[in-house]
């Protein structure tokens, strides 16, 4: 069993081996000859970069799903997508409950870890609730889907089609399977079509919002002034990434459009780099402002315990409030009448400074590699480490010290900065706690 702790393993590295063991098996199954749809399968690197870029919900390809993979090629995507989406300790825990095993400390407590629960108590009944609301938000995306993809494909196909993009879409992961239209088209032949736009956005931002942020909404019965400051803080922080983002798309970028078009392409693009890695607009057609704020957008991504990667928005809410008590010269950061721990500042101040320093040296390092713009491989190393999928479709151009500095950056943003940080250093340094105090100047 993955989570006994006879090596006396902490939370933190068994999420880490959880993940590599589950993208090593799904680089071993994409290998098989059945995988693709021509003879002698996938090599090891297209496997394993698919894999990876799978089971971390990223959605960057090298091989256009839709005509390289078999129809069990993409039923391994697919599973690897919903597993990665839902994290491998999470469907660990519910496959336990459900055959009856018992559920041990050391269990609840890397469920803890893994999805971010405020506390140990309950985790088991929270686990119910992530493969319900799972269950329930997929399958309503399906229904949604059914009518157009049927009427395009057929029955069986549309079904199909149906399931794999309402999957893809909540578990943020963008992979699409429109490559036979034309390839690595994903959903820009949809630009105009109202129900699968705002299905596929529906599902991007719920899935995105963290299932914490979901059962206390539920549980409070939606009454704003009973939920946590962490949902607070999630749900104000979204509606502002949604507006601000969707007025300069509408005003900026899709100016010739009709309204109907130009009001969904602005709402699409507003919505999917955090992180849902789809697209219904042509990206060598926007501008460079346009390109820089789907970055900054990419990088902040969804919410703590959610599908989404990214920084993430409690990370930049707990930032701006942080900066605000400071220019108000408040000694405190607070934000809905609580204050907001030190200690909670100190991690996301580390976030977002490893996010950036991988971020901008990624890029660099791609760039000089296999001599790209920096501008695009910037994009392209924002949309790995957030696991987004977007691309400027340099992907497939990479070389080999490329694509392992990508799925390195994939795999990071998928376990969390944190994870890998804390796996590392297993136990905390208590060693300096009391040294004096001196000022330092800073701005």
């Amino acid at each position: 069993m993955i989570i006994k702790n006879r090596l006396h393993l902490t939370a933190f590295q068994i999420i880490i081996l959880g993940f590599f063991a589950l993208i090593m098996t799904g680089a071993l199954l994409l290998m098989l000859p059945v995988s693709t749809r021509s003879e002698g399968g996938a090599s090891f690197g297209d496997a394993l970069f698919t894999a990876t870029s799978a089971a971390c919900v990223t959605g960057l390809v090298v091989r256009d799903t839709a005509v390289y993979w078999s129809f069990f090629g993409k039923c391994v995507i697919l599973v690897l997508i919903q597993i990665g989406g839902m994290g491998i300790i999470t469907v660990y825990i519910a496959a336990a409950a459900i055959f009856e095993r018992k559920i041990g400390l050391k269990q609840r407590a890397v469920m803890q870890e893994s999805v971010s629960a405020a506390h140990i108590g309950g985790i088991v009944k929270f686990t119910y609730f992530i493969a319900k609301t799972v269950l329930i938000c997929e399958g309503l995306g399906t229904l949604f889907l059914l009518p157009t993809f049927i009427g395009e494909y057929g029955p069986l196909k549309g079904i199909g089609y149906s399931i794999f993009h309402s999957v893809s879409a909540f578990c943020n992961a963008g992979f699409d399977l429109m490559g036979e239209k034309a390839e690595f088209s994903s959903m820009t032949s949809y630009s105009g079509a109202i129900t699968v736009n705002l299905t596929l956005m529906a599902l991007i931002i719920v899935g995105g919002l963290g299932f914490g942020t979901i059962e206390d909404v539920i549980r409070n019965k939606y009454s704003f002034k009973k939920y946590r400051l962490q949902t607070k803080l999630i749900l104000t922080t979204t509606a502002v990434l949604l507006i601000l983002p969707f007025l300069y798309f509408f005003f900026g970028e899709f100016g010739g459009y009709p309204l109907k078009e130009r009001i969904l392409l602005s709402a699409f693009q507003t919505v999917t780099p955090r992180t849902a890695g789809f697209n219904t607009a042509d990206f060598s057609k926007i501008s460079g402002g346009g390109i820089l704020v789907t970055i900054l957008l990419m990088l902040i991504g969804g919410a703590t315990g959610s599908t989404a990667g990214g920084i993430k928005v409690t990370t930049i809410s707990v930032l701006t409030v942080s900066a605000f008590s400071v220019f108000v010269r408040r000694r405190d950061a607070s934000a809905f009448n609580r204050r907001i721990a030190v200690e909670i500042i100190y991690s996301a101040a580390a976030v977002l400074f490893i996010y950036l320093l991988l971020f901008v040296i990624s890029a660099l390092v791609i760039s000089k590699a296999d001599g790209l713009p920096i501008g695009s491989c910037l994009f392209e190393s924002a949309s790995a480490i957030a696991t987004v999928g977007l691309t400027l479709g340099i992907t497939t151009k990479l070389g080999a010290l490329s694509r392992c500095i990508i799925m390195f950056l994939m795999f990071f943003g998928r376990v969390g900065g944190l994870t890998l940080i804390f796996a590392a250093v297993s136990k905390p340094n208590t060693a300096n706690a009391k040294l004096p105090l001196e000022p330092v100047g800073v701005g």
